[in-house]
């Protein structure tokens, strides 16, 4: 008889405090917020729970809009077109079926809930176009500060609603019951009175909607708080991770320096949608002839574009050309952007601005059904660090909002359809401690990425890295760090870099937004596929399972025998 899965959890003090909630949502961007609110109106009693601020992660930061067939003329099954082209083969047909048919009613929910969208002059929604999209079907506000406007929205509906907040805590491992069912959540509070210190919030029903890990690189679009966390801790708690391997690099990033690290301006698609183009120093046009839609190709296509230009030249970066909007345009469709560029002492109003590739979006992550659950029973996940299959090998530009939306009602729905019974009771057995590393390892480990499993992979330099991961997380070196939320996010960055640089190192093609220069063709004879990810307990690397799936049909939750295991 074999012994029974043991999970891998973090070094933390017990509980001091405690919750109890029909629901947890753990994270505090659109799709957390909108999870949590269909839940409460349910009847349930829900909790959310945010490693900062309700407005701080991701969407607050969503320049572009969020994508819906809304226009005249536009359709669902356009819509579906466009995201499958940029899926690379690899896009789940069912789930993006479920996004472009219940996305315009959501986004008109999103509408009700308070969200103000830029109008034309006859009242209809103002609608733009973005990289990989045939029509106008992309919905802003304030010109260029969509994700402001709905995370004001959403936080505000959270507070009419009443719906209980924990701010400043991180989620630090998720708890079961003796059956492996989730129990709960254990975090980390950074705040003051009862909320403060390690406490758990119990709750038969778990949503993961912390985000992104742009943090794992040392250049990103991605706030400081995007460290992986939700896949972190999903691997630890036993769940499958899909597709991690496909990290989108936005680009048009506003180029700060060689050396720039964190975070960094983004200079959104909606820009080439109004017409902007790209050009190298001698002020060339590039992008014609690359693809049909030239400077609106799918991301993918731009940035191993943007990537090979500079490479040929020499340079560490190309321009973005919009000089022909004029003031009055800029001022009005992107003043964030124009305010940005001008900061960094760039007026895109006179010059072309710089710019070049960073990491931007995970179209993998913590691997889901369409109503959102994991392999974990229980255990939802919704937003960025979920992987629905609806991305593929790439995501489709502002389809990250509208995926949010849409699943995270379809969590809610679900949750709602089954919530009832007594509340499950934690077991503590069959748990093994994770070491901390020091915080310094978090810059080791952004370095290591970007070098080894940026824009450009090959078998030599991602073998590299797993090395210099390996290196770390054995810190023969060191003793364990101290428990703290750097700790503990250096330890998420690291358990999901490892994965990421397996996965990369495994898929022996260039797909999507995954470009190995030792093997530049796509072979879907041999991985029109999916990696499927576990965490093996005690193990020194993670266990790689390699899953065969049709082109229409994401694997289903549990449902899929390994084919073979690295």
């Amino acid at each position: 008889m074999s012994a029974p899965r043991r999970r891998a959890v973090l070094k933390a003090p017990a509980p001091s405090w405690f919750i109890e909630a029909d629901v947890v949502v753990v994270g505090s961007g659109v799709a957390g917020l909108t999870a949590a609110l269909r839940c409460s109106a349910a009847g349930l009693r829900t909790v959310i729970v945010t490693k900062a601020r309700l407005d701080d992660g991701s969407t607050r930061w969503a320049q572009g809009g969020i994508a819906a067939a809304l226009g005249e003329g536009d359709t669902p099954g356009q819509h579906r077109e466009d995201t499958l082209v940029a899926g690379a083969g690899l896009c789940d047909e069912a789930a993006v079926g479920a996004l472009v048919t219940e996305g315009p009613g959501a986004v008109r929910r999103l509408i009700e809930a308070g969200a103000r969208f830029d109008t034309t002059e006859s009242g209809e929604i103002a609608l733009t176009r973005e990289g990989g999209h045939h029509r106008r079907r992309i919905a802003h506000a304030g010109g260029d500060a969509t994700g402001v406007e709905i995370s004001r929205a959403l936080v505000a509906a959270v507070h009419r609603a009443g719906v209980e907040t924990v701010e400043n805590a991180l989620v630090l491992d998720l708890l079961t019951d003796a059956a492996g069912r989730t129990a709960g959540v254990t975090l980390h509070v950074m705040g003051e009175g009862l909320h403060d210190g390690v406490g758990a919030v119990r709750s038969p029903a778990v949503v993961l909607a912390t985000g992104g890990m742009g943090q794992v690189f040392s250049a990103t679009t991605n706030p400081a708080v995007s460290t992986g966390d939700g896949v972190a801790l999903a691997l630890r708690a036993g769940a499958e991770v899909s597709d991690l391997e496909f990290v989108q690099f936005h680009p048009t990033v506003l180029f700060l320096g060689a050396d720039a690290e964190g975070q960094q301006p983004l200079i959104s698609e909606a820009v080439r949608g109004e017409g902007a183009h790209l050009v190298d120093a001698a002020g060339v046009r590039f992008m014609a002839g690359q693809h049909e839609l030239a400077e609106l190709a799918p991301r993918d296509v731009v940035a191993k574009a943007i990537t090979r230009r500079m490479h040929e030249q020499g340079v560490e970066h190309m321009y973005l050309d919009a000089r022909h909007f004029g003031a009055a345009m800029w001022e009005q469709r992107f003043p964030t952007i124009l305010a940005a560029c001008r900061a960094h002492g760039i007026d895109p109003v006179t010059e072309p601005v710089p710019v070049a590739p960073a990491a931007h979006y995970a179209s993998g992550g913590v691997r889901t059904d369409l109503h959102g659950r994991t392999t974990v029973p229980g255990l939802y996940a919704c937003g960025e660090t979920a992987c629905t299959g609806v991305h593929g090998a790439n995501r489709l530009a502002s389809n990250s909002l509208l995926e949010g939306l849409v699943f995270a009602e379809r969590i809610a729905a679900r949750i709602a359809a089954h919530a009832g019974g007594p509340l499950p009771v934690p077991e503590a057995a069959g748990a093994q401690v994770v070491a901390l590393p020091p915080p310094e390892a978090r810059q080791a480990v952004q370095r290591t990425m970007t070098r080894g499993a940026g824009v450009l992979r090959s078998a030599r330099s991602l073998t590299a890295a797993a090395g210099e991961l390996d290196a770390l997380t054995a810190g023969k070196d060191r003793k364990s760090a101290e428990p703290g939320t750097d700790t503990w996010e250096t330890a998420n960055l690291l358990l999901v870099a490892r994965v990421l640089v397996a996965a990369a190192l495994r898929r022996a093609e260039t797909r999507g937004c995954h470009w190995r220069e030792d093997l530049p063709a796509r072979d879907d004879d041999a991985w029109r596929r999916h990696l499927i990810v576990t965490l093996r307990p005690g193990a020194r690397s993670p266990a790689l399972d390699v899953r065969t799936t049709t082109t229409t049909a994401f694997p289903p939750v549990g449902a899929i025998v390994p084919e073979e295991t690295v």
